[in-house]
């Protein structure tokens, strides 16, 4: 058992795909006898419920108490060292053996800082390069100052951590090209937790009805509106699926900063009728909605951050045992093969989309064997029950260099 102390952005009760990806870390960790706890930074949002440790879903979370302030790079440097001061006394109490900080830098920095004064060791954790995902999102531009001190703080972390963990492949080939040596970089990549998630409710046709989908085929996206999300590209393609398909439905669940625009691009389609827009749904009810759904398309736009980055959703859906239909970006290359697990179209392409689209519509009979094959890799290589063991040999590796560095025998 190692006894591990989770740095983090943020946290539950937050709901994001970054908490449900900590969610799944720490219990399958949990599950397999290493005891785990979180440290959040003054960017967590939620209200304190007054308790230390916070306890949400059975795991234990620690805040760190105030709000940065000051000019830019000057707040940041105070909220680095507070972090750093929480992880130190939390760590004096609690007694980990290892800091697992998670991105972005800021944890991260705050993590090495504590790691050096309490002699403990510390893993860095890569989910995206925030930089870049600060260009998908709309707040920030590739090559800008705040773009490049970005970056030079990630750089920074990695060369002073004592591993490296990131999610996917391209991650890993980014930071080898940037001078980190390969050895030091391990990849723990994306994963469904299957006892909570493989479980597929059945389609409520009555619910179906209610929102005007019929009987279907209905293409679905579930997640978060951004623009890099190419959202916009599906809503496009609408009208030529439903040339092929008049029957086809689409079904957006979820919100986020492109919602306003998305929106007024469906009521403005000739496909309008044929667009389903419900907002966003409590986690608990998610499951309900991908029953009702047959493709859940990811038309992701091509960047950097989507050529690097490897995302969730797509595993979940192979999990609920829906078909996936995929932009041909790097990220979604590595999970998805295309005609095995999924189909994969041209990015940043609506009439190729749509051509994608209707040929796996109209090839119904193969639709059995393509969701059972796609649930089988889940199952086999994105299990969170499985991949959490991944983290164990870091582990080791690093506390057996501890050991003997200090003389004492490993």
């Amino acid at each position: 058992m190692t006894r591990v102390l989770h740095i983090l952005d943020h946290s539950l009760p937050l709901q994001s795909g970054y908490t449900f990806r900590t969610r799944a870390i720490l219990k399958a960790q949990d599950a397999l006898g290493h005891a785990v706890r979180g440290v959040t930074g003054q960017r967590h949002s939620a209200p304190p419920t007054g308790d230390d440790p916070e306890v949400h879903d059975g795991l234990a979370f620690h805040r760190t108490p105030g709000t940065a302030s000051g000019p830019p790079g000057l707040s940041e440097w105070r909220e680095i060292g507070a972090l750093a001061r929480r992880i130190e006394t939390v760590a004096r109490t609690w007694r980990p053996q290892v800091l697992h900080a998670h991105s972005p830098a800021l944890g991260g920095l705050a993590a090495v800082r504590a790691g050096r004064k309490l002699g403990l060791p510390v893993v860095y954790e890569i989910r995206a390069f925030w930089e870049d995902a600060a260009v998908g999102n709309g707040t920030g531009s590739e090559g800008s100052l705040r773009y490049r001190l970005t970056r030079a703080l990630e750089n920074r972390v990695v060369k002073r951590a004592d591993a490296v963990v990131t999610i996917c492949q391209g991650l890993r080939d980014d930071l080898i090209a940037r001078g980190t040596s390969p050895e030091r970089i391990t990849i723990m990549p994306n994963g469904v937790d299957m006892a909570l998630f493989g479980q597929p409710l059945v389609r409520d046709a009555a619910f179906a009805q209610s929102l005007g989908l019929g009987e279907g085929p209905v293409i679905g996206f579930l997640g978060s509106f951004y623009p890099y999300e190419g959202l916009d590209d599906l809503i496009a393609a609408m009208p030529a699926i439903l040339a092929a398909r008049p029957d086809a439905r689409l079904l957006m669940v979820g919100g986020g900063p492109a919602e306003a625009a998305l929106r007024a691009q469906a009521a403005a389609s000739s496909a309008a009728a044929a667009i389903c827009f419900v907002g966003r749904v409590p986690h608990h009810e998610v499951e309900r909605y991908y029953a009702l759904v047959d493709v859940v398309c990811y038309p992701r736009k091509a960047m950097r951050l989507t050529d690097l980055v490897t995302p969730l959703k797509p595993l979940e859906a192979m999990a609920q045992g829906k078909l996936v239909a995929a932009s041909a970006v790097g990220g979604h290359r590595e999970l998805i093969e295309d005609g095995v697990t999924g189909t994969l179209f041209p990015a940043d392409d609506p009439a190729g989309l749509a051509a994608a689209m209707a040929a796996l519509l109209a090839d119904t009979g193969m639709w059995d064997s393509r969701r059972a094959t796609a649930r089988a890799f889940v199952e086999k290589a994105h299990d969170w029950a499985a991949n959490v063991r991944r983290y164990d040999p870091v582990y080791q590796t690093l506390l057996t260099r501890g050991q003997d560095i200090s003389g004492v025998r490993a």
